[in-house]
């Protein structure tokens, strides 16, 4: 996958010019899943959204797709309760899936709730042979909580790639945000499934969303 910091001026507007014409295509909720046997069959890539709950994670999905309310959003942590499944793409072309995990770091839900969504986050990320990456989404206010450290450290076991995308990048000043970004990257440093990069967004004014764009489209490629 190309590197955007080393690409002319040229190959970078070519690979967000990809991201953009995949995302101004059709995405359509598909279907929600609470067990392994629901699952859509693999037959197309696949890329993850993963954060804590109200790390803003339905705002970026929305913010990505130009819809005010494809993924669910909620100030109640633990809204989304599913594997929820949306296709992107032309669907002739089998496109792909994209797929918004339930949050984890869950405040107002049971015990029993809890391990029932964990069981299943677990095993569709540990046995999903087209999933080719997953994006965890961190609060750039907050930076890695002990929740984000769990599930990497579970996607490090099970060589499953990830990429850190930081959220609410509106909320921070400049030099807040530099620091951020330098503290992330070195704290994914030695990890082994993690992705170097690490971008900084915001579904509110829609910086790095292009980026986000361009990074799911060369996913969508392979």
């Amino acid at each position: 996958m190309n590197n955007p910091d080393v690409l002319s001026v040229e190959e970078q507007e070519a690979r967000l010019e990809k991201g953009r014409l995949l995302f101004a295509q059709n995405c359509d909720f598909l279907k929600g899943v609470v067990a392994l046997e629901g699952l859509p069959s693999a037959d197309r890539v696949e890329v993850a959204f993963a954060g804590r709950s109200n790390v803003g994670k339905s705002s970026l999905i929305n913010a990505l797709t130009r819809r005010k309310s494809l993924a669910r959003t909620s100030n109640t942590p633990g809204r989304t309760q599913e594997l929820n499944f949306f296709t992107l793409g032309d669907p002739q072309a089998l496109g792909l899936y994209l797929v918004d995990l339930p949050g984890y770091g869950y405040a107002k839900v049971s015990r029993s709730l809890v391990e029932q969504w964990t069981a299943l986050l677990k095993a569709y990320l540990r046995g999903r042979a087209t999933l080719r990456r997953v994006l965890i989404m961190i609060d750039a206010r907050h930076g890695i909580k002990q929740s984000d450290l769990d599930i990497m450290a579970m996607l490090d076991e099970a060589a499953v790639s990830y990429q850190i995308i930081l959220t609410k990048a509106d909320k921070l000043k400049l030099s807040e945000k530099k620091q951020i970004v330098t503290r992330v990257k070195e704290d994914i440093r030695k990890r082994v499934a993690a992705h170097p990069d690490v971008i900084l967004t915001s579904a509110v004014k829609g910086d790095g969303i292009d980026e986000v764009r361009a990074i799911v489209a060369e996913l969508a490629g392979q």
